[in-house]
């Protein structure tokens, strides 16, 4: 797996990310740098080239032009026109998505131990015993037997989360997790990233809980037209940001959610 532990100043260094999709151009040279323990939260307008970033961080997506690198090491660039992604540095990172994703026809302990089996070559008692601890730790310990469709909407983001913790990630990315929930089930999957924050596991956030983003956040950045506008922690971009853009944007933001 890879590591790399040996660097101790960017975890993750984006420099220069194009990403059109026909002639609507999403991502227009954008850079950003993240450091070990960084807990990012990335907000903007809809179509603004957020989740489209995390696709992209995750090998989701290819890009047109710019490069990525991941603990000092080489991940994502462009070589004669094709992206070109180390498979390696892919398997560090760790993604959740808004929709869940899980396998409806697999129970969640099924879920949770496919891809260290079949990725990683790990032995299915091994990966039993881990996905039963994350489980429990998830609040999720009697579950681990029931299927997605028995699952309320917290219940089956908890175990997507856990499912990308099977893994070993160096990197979690969120993309919108709480956005399809009813509003009394965001409490319990907010309060599982909380946990991971405060062991440092490094996270990329897309959110429009300001809220939540001002709680999690050892940053946040404020994306618009497919650059960063506004980069900082989150008492200055969400209390007194300094753009005209970012202003206008959490304005509107917390006067809608008033």
């Amino acid at each position: 797996m890879f590591d790399g532990a040996k660097d101790q100043t960017a975890l993750v260094r984006m420099d220069g990310l194009h990403k059109s999709f026909g002639p609507v151009r999403v991502l227009q040279g954008l850079d950003i740098e993240m450091k070990r323990g960084d807990r990012v939260v990335v907000i903007g307008p809809s179509g603004g080239g957020k989740s489209t970033l995390l696709r992209v961080l995750m090998g989701l997506e290819n890009i047109n032009a710019g490069s990525i690198s991941f603990g000092g090491q080489p991940y994502i660039s462009v070589k004669d026109g094709k992206t070109v992604i180390d498979p390696k540095v892919r398997r560090s990172i760790g993604m959740v998505f808004q929709h869940y994703t899980l396998f409806p026809h697999l129970s969640v302990l099924q879920n949770l131990i496919l891809a260290p089996c079949k990725v990683n070559g790990e032995s299915a008692s091994g990966a039993k015993e881990r996905a039963r601890a994350l489980l429990t730790r998830f609040g999720l310990g009697a579950k681990a037997d029931a299927y997605p469709n028995q699952l309320s909407g917290g219940q089956k983001q908890r175990v997507a989360i856990a499912r990308a913790l099977m893994l070993d990630p160096k990197l979690m990315l969120f993309d919108e997790v709480t956005s399809a929930l009813d509003p009394e089930l965001v409490a319990e999957v907010e309060q599982v990233m909380l946990e991971l924050a405060a062991q440092d596991m490094p996270m990329v956030i897309v959110t429009h809980d300001m809220w939540f983003a001002r709680n999690i956040a050892s940053r946040v950045i404020f994306c618009a037209g497919g650059v960063v506008v506004e980069d900082g922690p989150p008492e200055q971009v969400l209390g007194s940001p300094i753009h005209e853009r970012t202003r206008e944007f959490i304005n509107r933001v917390f006067h809608i959610r008033t």
